[in-house]
């Protein structure tokens, strides 16, 4: 992944050093102005999301920001100790997961699978009509796939994409993001800078999903 390009709008030489130094600690910098008095600050695992308000400058968004970045290199451990220990906790338990949350149902492997892909299906072309006017790309055809490795995939000569029939297993913001992913891919057909900046665009709090999913055994193409 590459964590190294700015968000979009913010161009200082000091920004652009914090984000290199951010990036070394698999850190992404977020950057939004808000109707807001304060500059806050939130570390998530992989993602330092910061809230400015409007009238703010470049320089002093950046010098703000080189005041909390030993703080966020010292806690971001922590943070991704306590995220791990809870997806840990999470993947343990017997009860049936759906967008993340539990559930009473109790299904055998085959049932869950069926049940997942229909709630796949029901929200697929709402996501998909969401995202595609946001990515400025549109696909041909959308598909379910029980993929063991994989949360999605994209033929961009076709410009076909397949989900994951495992991604209700998973918060919705996963499921939006490989959508996100995979759309971008039919402006990139690789993984390049300018594929992970079209990403970012379209998504900026993509890092927190991405890693989400990194952390378990499937994959994006």
């Amino acid at each position: 992944m590459d964590n190294t390009s700015l968000p979009q709008g913010y161009r200082h030489p000091l920004l652009q050093g914090i984000v290199e130094r951010l990036a070394h600690a698999n850190i992404c910098l977020h950057i939004t102005k808000k109707s807001v008095k304060n500059i806050n600050f939130r570390l998530k695992p992989y993602h330092l999301a910061v809230s400015v308000p409007i009238y703010i400058s470049n320089a002093e968004l950046a010098q703000a920001v080189e005041r909390r970045i030993s703080w966020a290199l010292i806690h971001h451990p922590q943070v991704l100790k306590r995220h791990q220990r809870i997806s840990k906790e999470i993947d343990t338990q017997d009860s049936f997961l759906l967008w993340g949350e539990p559930q009473s149902n109790t299904f055998n492997q085959h049932e869950k699978l069926a049940y997942y892909r229909w709630q796949l299906s029901i929200v697929m072309s709402e996501l998909f009509a969401k995202w595609q006017p946001i990515v400025g790309a549109y696909a041909n055809e959308t598909r379910i796939k029980k993929m063991q490795t994989r949360w999605g995939s994209c033929n961009t000569r076709a410009r076909r994409i397949w989900l994951s029939v495992h991604l209700p297993a998973y918060p919705i913001e996963c499921t939006e993001y490989v959508i996100v992913h995979e759309l971008c891919h039919l402006h990139h057909a690789n993984h390049s800078p300018a594929f992970w900046q079209t990403v970012a665009t379209a998504m900026p709090d993509y890092c927190h999903w991405h890693h989400m999913l990194a952390g378990k055994s499937g994959k994006l193409d």
